[in-house]
């Protein structure tokens, strides 16, 4: 059972949080983010912190619960320093370009790769092999992370391809190694 749930929120000085019904609205110097709370599921602002409540003690809100806190903090976190997913590309003839806000792959495939990242998104690419995704929004900048690194995923014998900067990749001998 997790405990998550049972931790308070510290909301810093520079961030307000407003709590309507069951929808909760973070406001940051990077931008606003807003939740709905589910219904078994209680919140409380006391000063500087915010607590959670269950209102049942059954499996699935407890699940809830601890769900409920870890978004409830990442958008804290999010619109204070924002969230940050590099990727990098490897391999011959591998690069990445930005057109505009479009980000542009050429992975070796016959044909270019357009990305178009949504408006809270940016992109960023240095040295045409790595690409940096920076945002308020946890879920929405390792989503396009994901999607930017299932264009082209590493390969597991030469290791060519789209990877995190801090992945292992688990190489293969290959035929040559018998």
């Amino acid at each position: 059972m997790s405990r998550i749930g049972r931790k308070e929120i510290i909301i810093p000085q520079n961030i307000k949080a407003d709590i309507e019904n069951e929808i909760i609205s973070i406001n940051g110097p990077k931008g606003e983010l807003s939740y709905k709370l589910s219904n078994s599921i209680q919140i409380e602002k006391i000063k500087n912190k915010l607590k959670l409540t269950k209102k049942y003690n059954d499996k699935k809100t407890q699940a809830v619960y601890g769900l409920s806190r870890s978004i409830i903090n990442n958008m804290v976190i999010g619109v204070s320093q924002g969230f940050e997913k590099k990727l990098s590309i490897h391999g011959v003839g591998y690069r990445s370009q930005m057109e505009g806000k479009k980000l542009v792959l050429y992975v070796g495939y016959s044909h270019p790769v357009y990305i178009n990242p949504p408006q809270d998104i940016q992109i960023e690419v240095e040295n045409n092999i790595n690409i940096s995704i920076k945002g308020i929004d946890k879920e929405t900048v390792g989503q396009i992370a994901a999607k930017i690194r299932s264009i082209r995923p590493p390969e597991p014998y030469k290791g060519k391809g789209i990877k995190y900067i801090n992945e292992n990749i688990k190489r293969k001998i290959g035929k040559a190694g018998k």
